[in-house]
């Protein structure tokens, strides 16, 4: 039993972990201010895209938990989920160039459009990172 709490917590906090690098990453992408819109502004286009993007990329990890064998296996698995979530969120910006703004005028279309676009790429990682 030891040796299962052992393993959950190195995944638990090594998941909890990438989620924050993911966080700092993302808001460092985008061309709006997370943080001042949800927190300051309590803009709801803002926290339902940025909710998306992580619920995007928990997914594609819980993959990664799910399908690896090892630590290190994990990171590279986590690093390419983190690389799609980003690679996803250049594809929306990419179909709706006007998103960030958007997003910053509390736009819930473009909000719904960057979360469903995040969510499904995170669904179709996870589901790639079958063994």
């Amino acid at each position: 039993m030891f040796s299962g709490l052992v393993a959950f917590a190195a995944y638990f906090f090594g998941a909890i972990g990438y989620c924050v690098v993911f966080g700092l990453i993302y808001t460092r992408l985008t061309a709006h201010d997370e943080f001042d819109l949800i927190v300051r502004q309590h803009n709801a286009s803002a926290g339902l895209a940025f909710g998306g993007a992580l619920i995007g990329f928990a997914l594609a990890l819980a993959g990664a938990v799910h399908n690896t064998q090892s630590a290190l296996e994990f990171m590279v698995w986590g690093l390419i989920a983190m690389l799609s979530q980003f690679l996803a969120y250049g594809v929306a910006r990419l179909l709706h160039p006007g998103l960030s703004n958007a997003i910053e005028q509390n736009a819930l279309a473009s909000a719904y459009w960057v979360a469903s676009v995040s969510i499904a790429s995170g669904l179709l990682a996870a589901a790639c990172m079958s063994p």
